[in-house]
């Protein structure tokens, strides 16, 4: 029977831990931090009233992914389904938090442990030396854990933007590929798109793009562009301290709100429902929304993120910024599920809760 550990557990769990490894022990204390403090799933298999084994899994609060911490099994009780058993649980219980992606570490001298990981679906991507405290590598491994969510399968395809400031041009890129499948993505278009969208300013650096840019590019190559956005004034304007920069954010968008008017661009003040995006969703229409991505990432600044899916309990989209400096890959930021409470107050950027979605619709015309 798997259940979830509790603090009454411990000394098992540490006696344990003596009966599985030579080095790189877990404590007592360790487990009962988890236990009470920790950001974790400490499950544990119990047979006939003594506990097999356990996994340990950490959750990171600004990513989807997650790290398998440690994982154990009685030597007496190996190759008997358990550990098969927790893991399999590890990882519906991450899947159910919202994460997607699962990752580990295993030494390189462990050819069995190895071998059951890639049974289960984990690959290999980097090995990280002297991790051991016996100074043995550790080979790091990861697992997509929602495979109807891969990059592959999934009814928007991914582009990981390639600057720090092009996230809006990625998600439109995305939008606009899933309307029409031989689109060809690369780093030209990507810049050309940013080019034509750009605000010029933004609180720093390289000016971002904003919904009225993004929406004339995609009418301009023919698709059907639906609008929301906020009426009350030129977004991420108040983001910006220098007043001569405040004045160009202002006339870049009344230029850009000049053309809107010229196209037949559906143009809506007033914030967009999910049930709403959901509904344009599933009727073939996709979504790029400017999120606050704080609680996501840990940055304030604002965000495009394309949907990829709903269900009753999730907004699915892929996040554009993939941090390689973190040794992050695509795995992590394709089909990052969202509770739908979450996105919605995610959708509300700034303190005057600004908000700005484009949908994406088939082509009208080929002009």
């Amino acid at each position: 029977m798997i259940r979830n550990a509790t603090l009454e557990d411990v000394p098992v769990l540490a006696e344990l831990e003596r009966q599985c490894f030579d080095t790189d022990r877990l404590s007592t204390r360790n487990f009962r931090y988890l236990l009470t403090r920790g950001n974790a799933s400490l499950i544990v298999d119990e047979e006939a009233g003594a506990i097999t084994g356990y996994s340990l899994v950490l959750f990171h609060r600004n990513t989807s992914m997650t790290r398998l911490y440690s994982f154990a099994v009685l030597p007496t009780r190996q190759r008997g389904g358990i550990a098969r058993a927790l893991l399999s649980a590890s990882e519906k219980i991450a899947v159910e938090n919202g994460f997607v992606t699962m990752r580990l570490e295993v030494r390189k001298d462990n050819a069995r442990a190895r071998g059951f990981y890639e049974k289960a679906g984990y690959r290999a991507f980097s090995t990280y030396p002297d991790y051991y405290e016996d100074h043995v590598d550790a080979v790091r491994m990861e697992k997509a854990l929602a495979p109807h969510l891969s990059a592959e399968d999934a009814p928007v395809p991914y582009y990981a933007q390639t600057l720090e400031f092009t996230c809006g041009p990625a998600c439109l890129m995305m939008a606009m590929k899933a309307q029409e499948p031989d689109l060809e993505l690369d780093r030209s278009f990507e810049l050309r798109l940013w080019r034509e969208a750009t605000t010029i300013f933004m609180t720093s650096g390289h000016g971002g793009c904003g919904p009225f840019g993004l929406a004339l590019s995609a009418w301009k190559r023919g698709f059907e562009v639906s609008l929301f956005v906020s009426e009350e004034q030129a977004l991420f304007a108040d983001g910006v301290r220098n007043e001569e920069k405040k004045e160009v954010i202002r006339l870049v968008q009344a230029d850009f709100l000049a053309e809107i008017g010229k196209t037949d661009i559906q143009l809506t003040y007033a914030p967009p429902q999910l049930s709403d995006l959901r509904e344009r969703f599933e009727a073939g229409h996709f979504p790029i929304v400017l999120v606050s991505a704080y609680r996501l990432t840990g940055y304030k600044a604002p965000h495009w993120m394309a949907i990829t899916g709903f269900d009753d309990r999730f907004v699915y989209v892929h996040e554009p910024y993939v941090d390689t400096d973190e040794g992050e890959t695509d795995t992590v930021c394709f089909g990052i599920p969202i509770r739908l409470g979450e996105f919605d107050r995610m959708m509300r950027y700034g303190g005057s809760k600004q908000y700005a979605v484009v949908v994406i619709g088939p082509k009208t015309r080929t002009d």
